[in-house]
């Protein structure tokens, strides 16, 4: 849990604003772009894109850029894209899962393969590290949103199965079949959602010292800075 939760607060504190903020805005686009491609186009119909696009405003993405999103998937309907999981092991043995979205899987094989033996680790097979999580779907709120012991209410009601508060964050946890059942619930009360996503937690933790943390971070930061690369999770226990 202190694994990937503390890597999602450091990646956003690190490099340029607009760097950042073009990187977010690229890889929204793209999810917004198959949800749209694969369901319905109206977001009411559509819980993935529903929740891509909820992700998208959190991000403070221009309304101007989601519509143009959604429309793209009609435009360029002969555009195929693939979900597509690696897995592998990083500097220090720490268990890397990373989710990708590509329309050539054999340029994303290579370059995420090449990040990975560059920070001295090695990708494996499907299975090789996955065995070091559990599969859960997790949905993120600002904590302003809605008090600690409503919140705590609201999620015993909708079936979520924990509550936790991460500095200023609710994460609901609860079984992947459940997270769009559970999702409609809460938005019953809550409007403004900062992500509902299928996450990989881990069971158990490899802790990284200060003097190594670098080392893991911009080994991270090379495999979020590929384009085809859409979610990133680790087992690393950052220490301070």
């Amino acid at each position: 849990m202190a694994g990937h939760s503390h890597w999602a607060g450091i990646k956003h504190k690190k490099g340029k604003a607009d760097k950042i903020r073009s990187k977010i805005f690229s890889k929204l686009s793209k999810e917004i772009t198959v949800a749209a491609k694969l369901g319905d186009k109206d977001p009411a119909m559509n819980p993935r894109l529903r929740s891509a696009i909820q992700a998208a405003r959190s991000a403070n993405m221009p309304k101007d850029n989601i519509e143009r999103a959604i429309n793209k998937s009609s435009i360029n309907s002969e555009l195929n894209f693939e979900n597509l999981r690696y897995e592998g092991f990083g500097p220090d043995k720490v268990a890397v899962i990373v989710e990708a979205l590509t329309d050539n899987k054999n340029r994303t094989a290579s370059n995420i393969r090449t990040i990975f033996q560059k920070a001295g680790g090695n990708l494996g097979t499907q299975g090789s590290a996955s065995h070091n999580f559990k599969q859960l779907g997790v949905i993120n709120i600002h904590k302003d949103e809605i008090s600690e012991e409503r919140m705590l209410e609201l999620a015993i009601e909708s079936g979520a199965d924990e509550c936790l508060l991460n500095n200023d964050i609710h994460e609901i946890q609860c079984q992947v079949s459940e997270i769009y059942n559970v999702k409609k619930k809460l938005e019953r009360e809550i409007s403004n959602f900062i992500s509902t996503k299928i996450e990989w937690i881990p069971l158990n933790s490899v802790k990284i010292t200060k003097e190594k943390n670098m080392e893991l971070i911009n080994f991270l930061e090379s495999l979020e800075d590929d384009d085809d690369v859409q979610n990133i999770f680790s087992n690393a226990e950052f220490i301070n």
